[in-house]
């Protein structure tokens, strides 16, 4: 693939499109973890230009920061703890309308205001991290940027 993304400016639904056909070319050949993760929290970045994008691995039975795009990060979350430890416990896509109204959010940044987290699984449908992405923007994340970003997960689960 190109170092150029070509993002969709139609909509939404049309921008996640592209994007995992782009992100599908971009890990195909790459067997780095982290060149995989760096490059798709890039992409997505760029194609939503949301405040955080990123992911964290689950390192000691601690969710450790990996790769990110935007601003500093918190470094290791326990699990149940916050909406990404919380997503890794119950093993499922959390959309948060308002991080000021969950219960035991951890602020890494005062300017986010939604959220989402998606679990990432190996093969062994163990989760083995979590992709985080933070707007600052209320009720950003719905189901179509939960549907796009599980697919985006599922691709990440080919080499984890």
């Amino acid at each position: 693939m190109s170092e150029q993304l070509h993002i969709s400016r139609e909509s939404k639904l049309e921008a996640y499109k592209g994007l995992l056909t782009q992100l599908a070319s971009l890990v195909k050949d790459e067997t780095n973890i982290i060149a995989n993760l760096a490059n798709i929290s890039s992409a997505i970045h760029m194609t939503f230009n949301y405040l955080w994008v990123g992911f964290y691995l689950v390192e000691n039975h601690q969710l450790v920061l990996g790769p990110f795009q935007g601003p500093i990060a918190c470094t290791r979350i326990s699990k149940g703890k916050g909406v990404c430890g919380t997503s890794w416990k119950e093993e499922c896509t959390i959309i948060v309308k308002n991080v000021n109204d969950f219960p035991g959010h951890i602020s890494c940044n005062s300017a986010s205001v939604s959220e989402i987290v998606v679990p990432l699984f190996n093969r062994s449908k163990k989760v083995v991290g979590i992709l985080d992405i933070d707007s600052t923007t209320e009720s950003e994340f719905d189901t179509t940027d939960k549907h796009y970003l599980e697919q985006v997960a599922q691709l990440i689960s080919y080499f984890i």
